[in-house]
């Protein structure tokens, strides 16, 4: 596919290559992966400035995004990408394979900082990008003093990130920290935190501080000293789009989940006759490989059997780039509820009048709701991100109507953010392409049941 860049994206490259280091506090949708890729393919095929690049980036992204992106564009068909993922003998492998761009998750930072140690084994990667660089603004946290140790060794850093600062300018610290080595905002946490905060809330006797305020002048004094660093943009700014951004997010099976999806799918689709197929039938089929597509599904007994967290994993890392932002997650099935509540105790459910008021002044960070409970709700006063957990079967008006809870008139937000988690190679995408309108009525339904019946046979007789 060939690339066009937008105006943003070709100053955002330019920082990256005239800049050593460089943090880019880029909204969601602003293209922060493919902006990365055009430079670093620029700075390796066309400067030969850098040899081999690190990425270091939240599990699921790093397992689909990057990859995905460099396949994507006619003009990275030369770089190649490894991904340090996996068990440590899979990791070990990825790293002896020979590429460009070698992309591993935050978790295995530590363990590879560790790998590369003295002059046998010295550390190889020139260049190192941080995907969601606000993941790394504790001081204390381990994979931020492992990485600190090898940032000398890096020539270039890129750090991307739409929220650098979710609980205030003390998380920034860290991140600046791993750009420019302490030159902005000083070479340790405590000289920051006592140079620009004075201290709040605090115990008589013991002396501890329970919070610390920022000084009158230093936010302005801060912001200007990362001019030079940094480019922040907004979404709303830049973008040529509707008010609203869908954004899918691949839900990847390891490979026993994937054998197990296609072993369900083979055994349904292969027991209806495609020439009597009724939407009947198909609909309790799709509906029995969409449960799968969750991670739970209904069984003889009248419960329910979890399968894999593959979505709830996702979910997850959704929930740590939103930064505290509000989230109105729609799921489908009782199962799904279920799940959602275990992992999130303190999550809410849209039920009654107060939880519409305290979604709407910001008391809920986190809103679980069935879409058929959104007609007629004025949500947008709370938040401007919708995820969808579970996609709503083939029901377009369903969907569009819950989507319209924050996307309408009165929503603060210019752009509302619309994500939905699709299990790849499975159902979710089918009843994607239905929900984007490009096969919404029930003729393609019925098409899409019929192709993946053709399909499960072929697959059956090889």
């Amino acid at each position: 596919m060939k690339y066009t860049a937008h105006r943003y994206q070709d100053y955002a490259m330019g920082r990256i290559l005239d800049q050593e280091a460089v943090g880019l506090f880029l909204d969601m949708g602003l293209g922060k992966t493919i902006i990365t890729l055009t430079a670093i393919n620029e700075l390796m095929y066309n400067r030969f400035e850098i040899r081999k690049v690190l990425v270091i980036a939240p599990k699921r992204v790093a397992l689909d995004t990057w990859t995905r992106e460099a396949a994507k564009w006619d003009h990275l068909s030369k770089l190649t990408v490894s991904r340090v993922l996996g068990t440590a003998k899979e990791r070990l492998e990825a790293l002896e394979a020979t590429a460009d761009v070698y992309v591993t998750n935050r978790e295995n930072v530590a363990w590879l900082v560790g790998l590369y140690k003295g002059k046998k084994n010295p550390w190889p990667f020139d260049m190192i990008v941080i995907d969601e660089l606000s993941s790394f603004k504790s001081p204390s946290a381990v994979r931020f003093r492992a990485l600190r140790k090898v940032r000398p060794l890096a020539t270039r850093v890129v750090g991307l990130t739409g929220t650098p600062n979710p609980n205030g300018y003390l998380d920034l610290w860290s991140q600046v920290y791993l750009l420019d080595q302490g030159a902005r905002l000083g070479k340790t946490f405590t000289a920051y935190r006592n140079g620009f905060f004075k201290p709040g809330r605090m115990n008589p006797s013991t002396r501890v501080v329970y919070d610390w305020n920022m000084e009158d002048w230093a936010k302005g004094s801060i912001d200007k000293s990362l001019q030079d660093l940094c480019v922040s943009m907004k979404a709303e700014d830049y973008l040529d789009m509707p008010e609203y951004l869908p954004i899918t997010t691949p839900v990847v099976f390891d490979p026993e989940q994937t054998k197990q999806y296609k072993k369900l799918e083979r055994d349904y689709l292969l027991t209806i006759d495609q020439d009597t197929i009724t939407a009947a039938t198909a609909a309790a089929v799709t509906g029995k490989l969409q449960q799968f597509a969750q991670g739970a599904v209904y069984n003889t007994e009248g419960g329910w059997t979890e399968i894999h967290n593959a979505k709830l994993e996702a979910l997850d890392e959704l929930i740590e780039a939103a930064n505290g932002n509000p989230l109105l997650v729609f799921y489908w099935y009782k199962h799904d509820l279920a799940r959602l509540k275990a992992k999130y105790p303190k999550a809410r459910t849209l039920d009654d009048e107060k939880d519409i008021a305290d979604w709407n002044t910001g008391r809920v960070p986190l809103m679980l709701a069935h879409p058929s409970a959104g007609y007629g709700l004025n949500l947008q006063d709370g938040g401007n991100q919708v995820i969808w957990f579970t996609l709503p079967a083939w029901n377009l008006e369903l969907y569009q109507q819950a989507n319209a809870r924050l996307y309408r008139q009165g929503q603060a937000a210019k752009t509302v953010i619309i994500q939905h988690l699709v299990a790849q190679g499975t159902i979710d995408e089918d009843m994607m392409l239905s929900l984007a309108g490009k096969a919404e009525d029930q003729d393609n339904f019925m098409a899409s049941i019929k192709a993946r019946i053709k399909t499960a046979q072929e697959e059956g007789e090889t």
